[in-house]
């Protein structure tokens, strides 16, 4: 059974599963899913094209599936997608899709800190940690497993690789690739994040391989080069092949 206050307000053809709490001053729009044992404190908003899993909370004053911030932005009907087990805190907003991908979509067990902006269209992976005041702009990427400290600010189109750490204060417009710190002003790479790395359970073979394949790759001339050495050295190596394939296929181009 649900609980809902008396005092908020549920669209009759919004589809919600069993157990959730809903507090006093929430408003949950028509077209939205929400699954099972939801919490959603006082004054959350769930607009239209929320589509919510289970076990997640929703603080008060955040604002999920919200009209995208994109003049392209023509009414049509996309998703905000969010899974499982994730603790979205105070004012933080999530914009749902627009045509380019139609969706918005939030993985699970993520912690996204008071007042974080997610734009429309981001791809955001599961064990995220982001800090209070970050935001993301559309179509930004990031991989499982990332670090983003507070107040961090991330241009449209970039992609965060997993396992990074990304130090606050940050503003950057580049891809950045994983297992890495990033810091300092302009924002480049500041060495491997060996303490994340090693609580994520990587051993010191592992992580000396990864600090390897990037002495390797920065310090030739031509990242091309040093990518195909990479992989000569560790050949079969999933972590190396990531950070080869991710360089590769990035758009506009990585921190350095």
């Amino acid at each position: 059974m649900n609980i809902i206050s008396p005092m908020a307000y549920v669209d009759p053809s919004a589809k919600m599963g069993d157990n959730n709490i809903i507090g006093p001053f929430c408003y949950i729009d028509g077209n939205t899913v929400m699954g099972d044992n939801n919490r959603l404190y006082n004054s959350v908003t769930i607009h239209t094209g929320a589509r919510i899993g289970s076990n997640n909370e929703f603080f008060p004053g955040a604002s999920i599936s919200t009209k995208p911030q994109d003049l392209k932005f023509k009414g049509e009907e996309t998703t905000c997608e969010i899974g499982d087990n994730n603790s979205i805190r105070e004012t933080v907003t999530i914009s749902r899709g627009t045509a380019s991908k139609g969706k918005t979509v939030v993985g699970s067990n993520n912690l996204f800190m008071e007042n974080v902006h997610i734009a429309h269209d981001c791809e955001l992976g599961s064990g995220l940690i982001i800090g209070n005041s970050t935001k993301l702009g559309g179509e930004v990427v990031i991989d499982d497993n990332a670090i983003i400290s507070a107040t961090v600010l991330c241009h449209q189109f970039c992609r965060i690789g997993g396992y990074v750490m990304i130090q606050g204060g940050c503003r950057f417009s580049q891809d950045i690739p994983p297992y890495i710190i990033a810091g300092k002003e302009p924002t480049r790479y500041y060495g491997i994040n060996v303490i994340g790395l090693r609580r994520r359970g990587f051993d010191n073979e592992t992580i000396e391989m990864i600090h390897d394949t990037y002495r390797t790759i920065y310090a030739n001339g031509i990242i091309k080069d040093g990518i195909q050495e990479a992989r000569a050295k560790y050949p079969g190596s999933k972590e190396v092949e990531y950070i080869c394939s991710f360089i590769e296929t990035s758009k506009r181009g990585i921190i350095r």
